[in-house]
């Protein structure tokens, strides 16, 4: 009994410090809510696909901006992190990339779990520039 109370235990802290999970994202410069993501882990790799768009008008859209074999796709199901590995401290995951389906632009991408898991810092480089959006973590 005791030690299943403790696996469980393990278990949850776990998940608190992994971005695996639903998340709603938020538009760093608007505030709004734009889309559910679902990150995966699979073989120590995570990746990310939208689930669903909750802009107004927005739901049937297309990655007009993105190239190669995203162009044109609809951006509902679209995997837009790839590639992303824990770090050797074990709190950031990095080493991957991220899409931005509003310009179709790629960035090297560092996911940072805080708040005890419930909030996801989204870091976006580009070079030495980055941009930072919080999720908001839905399961």
């Amino acid at each position: 009994m005791v030690a299943s109370i403790a696996l469980a235990l393990i278990a949850g802290a776990a998940s608190a410090t992994s971005p695996v999970g639903l998340w709603k994202t938020v538009d760093d410069a608007t505030g709004e809510a734009r889309s559910h993501v679902r990150i995966t882990e699979s073989g120590g790799v995570v990746t990310g696909r939208i689930e669903r768009i909750l802009a107004p008008g927005k739901a049937d859209a297309k990655c007009l901006a993105c190239s190669g074999a995203r162009k044109d796709q609809p951006v509902s199901g679209m995997t837009i992190i790839e590639g992303v590995r824990r770090d050797r401290s074990g709190a950031q995951w990095d080493g991957g990339t991220i899409l931005d389906p509003n310009n179709g632009k790629v960035y090297r991408v560092r996911l940072t779990p805080q708040d005890g898991g419930r909030k996801l810092e989204v870091r976006g480089f580009l070079g030495p520039f980055h941009r930072n959006q919080y999720w908001q973590r839905i399961e």
